[in-house]
């Protein structure tokens, strides 16, 4: 789930493929998509719908930002289960990022049903085949406590980003509240911070996207979620904005191309070497449990800990190659310390500027009202 997705569209490539023209335009273009991300992304004021908690929760990290979620909502609570349509299965055949993200999710939806008085309480659900995560409003007098503020007021300002960091070590207390923030039973995260065990999880992420580069389907299956200009972001509301990876946006005609000529593997793995490198730190999330229920779990602390660190002032981003290339598995689990654990999720994090952000569908689109 949520991988790097790094597009090399440069602007030399830009104005080869089209000329100024095409940046003026895009600029303008641009500034009509910040608009777009700010919508979205206005602060969720008490009391609040249903549908305000549904906008909340579609904020959350998810793989290739498919958004593979529906939202059922009733008098009882917010049921969300998983949108089968919007699989990507080359990258996660067993649908293991899927639920992840519906980790993500539901954490996103108790974490602000707390904080505007419609507190809840979260299970996993079962309805055949199909496992899914809902929330069951409770009238218990329930209030946030500063931390979960904290995270609520990050919701609209986590973003994966995906460019390279400063190089400043986290301070040792907020390492501390990080590894607090993530408790979630089954869940163990591993947080590194030494310089060698950072190299060693670099060169599995280069190994790893080495390994997916020279795999067709995998470039064709990115390549599908890629947005490369702001007016196809809006109106698709979902994938992976080149912007939001820190590329220049581009005329739809011309991304593809450029993804072609640039997409390469000796250039990725220098990014994703400077990218590590300059990161603070690695966080590795497994759970006890390898099922959709563990994988929601995993995705519930995973969100937890970005939005400590959104709170914090320090940035994220996945680096998920190396658990979605399962011979690699059990090395990352090595390095992280994880033996005879499968690791779910990997995570840089460090001190960098915002990027955009990425896109959102409408709420009315994942959206279900029960009776």
């Amino acid at each position: 789930m949520l991988t790097r997705r790094g597009i090399l569209t440069g602007g030399s490539a830009a104005l080869a493929l089209g000329g100024v023209g095409i940046l003026v335009e895009a600029r303008r273009a641009a500034a009509r998509y910040e608009r777009y991300a700010r919508d979205i992304r206005v602060p969720l004021t008490a009391p609040t719908t249903d549908r305000g908690l549904v906008r909340y929760a579609t904020l959350a990290a998810n793989g290739h930002n498919t958004q593979p979620w529906l939202f059922h909502t009733s008098d009882r609570g917010i049921a969300i289960r998983p949108d089968f349509s919007r699989r990507t299965p080359v990258v996660d055949p067993d649908d293991h990022h899927l639920y992840v993200s519906l980790g993500c999710a539901v954490e996103n939806l108790a974490i602000a049903a707390i904080a505007t008085g419609r507190p809840g309480a979260v299970r996993v659900t079962r309805d055949g085949d199909e496992t899914g995560a809902s929330l069951a409003f409770i009238s218990d007098g329930m209030s946030a406590d500063a931390d979960t503020w904290k995270m609520f007021t990050a919701i609209p300002r986590r973003q994966s980003t995906r460019s390279a960091y400063d190089g400043r070590p986290v301070p040792s207390t907020d390492l501390d509240r990080l590894q607090k923030s993530a408790a979630v039973d089954g869940v163990h995260l591993a947080l590194l911070t030494e310089r060698g065990a950072i190299g060693s999880m670099r060169d599995l992420v280069i190994a790893g996207n080495d390994a997916q580069m020279a795999d067709r389907a995998f470039v064709a299956e990115l390549k599908q979620w890629i947005r490369f200009s702001p007016s196809a972001a809006i109106t698709r509301g979902d994938g992976l904005y080149a912007a939001a990876s820190g590329n220049p946006a581009l005329p739809e005609w011309i991304g593809p191309r450029a993804f072609d000529l640039a997409f390469r593997a000796p250039g990725e793995a220098d990014k994703y070497a400077r990218q590590i490198d300059s990161s603070a730190g690695i966080a590795v999330f497994s759970a006890a449990s390898e099922s959709p229920a563990g994988w929601i779990a995993a995705g519930r602390a995973c969100q937890r800990f970005c939005l400590t660190a959104t709170a914090l002032g320090i940035r994220t981003a996945f680096v998920n190659q190396p658990v979605e290339v399962a011979g690699l598995r059990a090395d990352v689990a090595r390095v992280a310390g994880l033996e005879g654990r499968r690791p779910d999720l990997v995570l840089r994090f460090g001190y960098a500027l915002a990027l955009p952000y990425s896109p959102r569908r409408p709420v009315e689109a994942v959206i279900v009202h029960d009776a």
